[in-house]
């Protein structure tokens, strides 16, 4: 979160279109935390710097969500493969700083994550950007 906005991954699937928070699998060895700093990287450009977890939910594995610090960077520069791949059915990938207030109204997946960013901004009034990390189910 920053200025009072929440960075977000504008979703445009066929003819769906909703909001996801910047996020993916993470890798053999890596733990929850360095997936988020690296997928932040990925997707919206940015370096961060993790400051606390503040929700995770369950949904194809264990979602992690952070606030982190922006370090370095420059938003919408995400180089990940969602960028770049031209496989329409994966659809589009946009980065966006959405006003918190604008929340409820939006298509915003997970509601949970939705919920504790609104008991943040109106608790803490912090300003750290949002990211997330899947567990994937290993046996």
């Amino acid at each position: 979160m920053k200025d009072h906005k929440v960075a977000l991954i504008k979703r445009i699937k066929g003819p769906s279109t909703y909001y996801v928070f910047p996020g993916g699998g993470i890798e053999e060895q890596e733990t929850p935390e360095v997936a988020a700093v690296r997928e932040a990287f990925e997707e919206l450009g940015l370096e961060v710097r993790i400051k606390e977890l503040v929700e995770t939910v369950e949904w194809q594995g264990t979602q992690y969500f952070y606030l982190a610090e922006v370090v370095s960077g420059t938003f919408g520069t995400g180089c990940g493969l969602e960028y770049i791949s031209k496989v329409e059915e994966k659809g589009r990938y946009v980065p966006l700083w959405i006003p918190i207030d604008d929340l409820p109204e939006l298509d915003v997946r997970p509601r949970e994550v939705v919920r504790k960013i609104l008991e943040l901004n109106t608790s803490k009034h912090t300003e750290p950007s949002l990211s997330k990390k899947h567990l994937r189910d290993t046996p």
